[in-house]
């Protein structure tokens, strides 16, 4: 299967293994009824299947296998608790040591893969529409539920970090955590992979795969998207001179059209670092530098109450809680430390932290960055972030309003210059600037971020959503210009408008 031809071969193994479908069932794991029901990815157990892409089916054949000419095959009908020494077995016996060859079976061609579509989050079994259980839940417990106000971790962190401490790595042994996007507004996805080899270059981490249809990405029947890596950076988790972090953007995979041509891979609808990337080599020459403020909440896991504040209610009101120290009013710092300490040995260029006008609110600085760096360190930074937090026990909110009411919301206030901006007379470009956006303000608002409507209101430092404004000095405008800008004749300026779950690319 792995030679040139090798895709014929796979095809005559689909006749063999579909003829021995049934006795291998009786194989593949006890229980296995109640898991192969043709729900939840899976073929019901009783029918054969076999496609492309399709983890629907009974066999799963990888995109790349028509395209390359050979490959390999996912039989995706074993259980959990299956014996390996027994399917393994079977598996070879019926596709190698079978002395009759049934008529090969030929696979239905994946149909075309729709745009996706964002589902209902749903909360519990009782919300599930394709759950026939009923739950009962007794209101009055609920509301009883003592929340605990210490946060302690799930696990016992120090049996990780001896094990971390104690055993090493196999000789030129790699571990590489492939992250990116997935398809619920701005979810991030991860998935770790052993390399052989020790990479020396981007080019050296190799394009991976993963299932598109439980990430909202693509359909069950044609689920695979393909990670291209884009950048990487040392795992401060793991640690050791052989970990890494790989941001990768979503490919649809290469394919082969029905009159034998072959498409590459291209980007996936939800993949916006392809345009970003575009549109940063075309202003290469004017250097863009992008310095990003990303505002975060800190929430109780169990409560989803911001850290400190009492539970059901509210502390005392802002003033007392920006750039704070003290018991009371810094609250979460731990958090904020082990995420600094992290994007710094990860070579995350985060240049500052400080706690934000809302008590349980922080704020990071990564930047200077040019160009497409600025999206790659900071989508890199808030997975750190979400890795810190997963260890703490505690929830990080994005939402850019995450408590309604006399509460600042959160921003990624994004600071831009270009070298037209930096160099003298760069007063006079930052004045043009300022009427191209103006223009397009609108357009702006539609893309940056989420539920920023509740935000931008015209109070707590923001500027009306609906209205473009700019000043110096100026917090409650659109685009912030320093103080020292019209004094120095150049400099950069703040977009003050996106929200906290804006996409950086």
């Amino acid at each position: 299967t792995r030679a040139p031809g090798g895709w014929g071969v796979i095809q005559d193994h689909m006749a063999r293994l579909e003829s021995k479908h049934m006795e291998h069932m009786v194989g593949y794991g006890e229980g296995n009824e109640r898991r192969l029901t043709g729900r939840h990815e899976t073929a019901p157990m009783d029918k054969f299947s076999w496609g492309v892409a399709n983890r629907g089916s009974s066999i799963r054949v990888p995109r790349s296998v028509p395209v390359d000419g050979c490959g390999y095959y996912e039989d995706r009908r074993p259980a959990s608790n299956m014996d390996p020494y027994l399917v393994t077995r079977m598996i070879v016996a019926t596709t190698l040591l079978s002395k009759e060859a049934p008529k090969p079976a030929i696979a239905a061609a994946p149909k075309p893969r729709p745009a996706p579509s964002f589902p209902p989050v749903y909360r519990g079994v009782a919300d599930d529409p394709e759950c026939d259980e009923e739950v009962d839940f007794d209101e009055d417990e609920v509301d009883s539920v003592d929340v605990d106000e210490i946060i302690v971790p799930l696990l016992d962190m120090s049996i990780l970090l001896d094990f971390k401490n104690t055993l090493p790595y196999g000789d030129n042994q790699c571990l590489a955590e492939y992250v990116w996007i997935g398809g619920n507004n701005g979810d991030l996805r991860c998935k770790s992979r052993t390399l052989s080899s020790p990479p020396k270059c981007l080019a050296d981490f190799p394009v991976w795969n993963y299932d598109g249809s439980s990430t909202n990405q693509a359909p069950g029947h044609d689920s695979e998207v393909f990670l291209r890596p884009v950048a990487y950076y040392p795992d401060p988790f793991r640690g050791g001179k052989n970990t890494f972090m790989v941001m990768c953007e979503a490919m649809e995979p290469p394919r082969v059209l029905e009159d034998g041509t072959k498409v590459p891979m291209i980007p996936i609808p939800t993949n916006a670092y392809s345009q970003c990337a575009t549109v940063m080599s075309q202003a290469q020459e004017h250097e863009p530098w992008f310095g990003i403020e990303q505002e975060y909440t800190l929430l109780h896991p169990v409560t989803k109450w911001p850290l400190g504040w009492p539970d059901g209610g509210f502390p005392g009101p802002q003033g007392p809680y920006y750039c704070s120290a003290g018991t009371g009013v810094a609250i979460g710092r731990d958090v904020v430390e082990v995420h600094n300490r992290c994007c710094l040995a990860a070579g995350i260029n985060i240049s500052g932290v400080n706690a934000e006008v809302m008590p349980g609110q922080w704020e990071y600085q990564v930047g200077p960055c040019i160009g497409i760096d600025a999206g790659n360190m900071m989508w890199m930074s808030r997975y750190i972030m979400l890795r810190v937090c997963e260890m703490f026990n505690v929830e990080v909110s994005f939402d850019p309003k995450p408590i309604p009411g006399d509460w600042n919301g959160a921003g990624c206030h994004t600071n831009y210059s270009t070298i037209g901006t930096r160099a003298p007379g760069g007063w006079g470009v930052i004045q043009d600037h300022m009427a191209r956006l103006e223009s397009k303000h609108m357009e702006h608002m539609v893309g940056y971020g989420e539920g920023n409507e509740r935000r931008l209101t015209g109070r707590h430092e923001t500027a009306p959503m609906d209205k473009f404004s700019w000043g110096v000095a100026n917090r409650g405008s659109s685009i912030r210009v320093p103080r020292s800008v019209p004094v120095d004749g150049c400099g950069y300026y703040e977009d003050r408008r996106p929200a906290s779950n804006m996409d950086p690319y």
